[in-house]
């Protein structure tokens, strides 16, 4: 198995984690965001996945993008540590605050949002980082009422579950951008249990080859 990423991916942050999890080898293909203009786009990369995104996972000859449907894929290849709950309403729970994150706070930082707002509408840094703050702070701010009545040691009470997995790797991302995390105690003691355990460290952006 393969995953071509980006040490500092979100997704693919993601997607290491699970794996991780999983308990399942694979082979990590760095494909570098900014070096050369982007290697997402070059015609071999883009050839495997049209999206100019990362990550693609590649399972002999099955291909697939979009960290989620990567996700849920390796959850019904192995049973083993299950990252959605058995039960219909409580799956659904899950999934609909991993999309919160992936789907309505993530998309909105990311590079070729933060490029654009840099090459085609002139944003300054103080802008762009004012952009940064404003939507990841009218995010966090619904994710930690929620978490208000759901979480344990983790997003739903004591299991680790995709809506940590999600949690950890955009807190991450609000780290590296300075925003200011102080407003949520829930969601920093759920993103500091997670870190304490032996596949988010795997995971961890900082550890991966290639970090620079």
């Amino acid at each position: 198995m393969k995953l071509y990423g980006y040490w500092r991916s979100t997704a693919a942050y993601r997607v290491r984690i699970a794996l991780h999890l999983k308990g399942i080898t694979f082979e990590s293909i760095s494909v570098h965001l900014v070096k050369n203009g982007g290697e997402q786009h070059g015609s071999d990369y883009s050839e495997l996945n049209p999206t100019h995104l990362v990550p693609t996972l590649v399972d002999g000859d099955f291909s697939l993008n979009q960290s989620l449907a990567i996700i849920d894929y390796l959850e019904h290849r192995t049973s083993d540590n299950a990252l959605y709950p058995q039960d219909i309403k409580s799956r659904a729970k899950v999934q609909a605050l991993a999309l919160d994150i992936a789907c309505e706070i993530h998309p909105l930082n990311n590079l070729r949002v933060q490029q654009y707002l840099a090459n085609s509408l002139a944003a300054t840094d103080e802008a762009k980082q004012k952009w940064l703050e404003h939507w990841m702070n009218i995010g966090f701010m619904a994710i930690e009422r929620q978490l208000n009545g759901t979480a344990g040691q983790y997003c739903f009470s004591d299991t680790v579950t995709v809506a940590d997995i999600c949690l950890v790797a955009q807190v991450y991302n609000a780290h590296r951008f300075k925003v200011d995390m102080s407003a949520y105690p829930i969601i920093n003691k759920i993103v500091q249990n997670c870190n304490k355990l032996p596949a988010f460290i795997k995971a961890l952006p900082e550890n991966q080859s290639d970090a620079q």
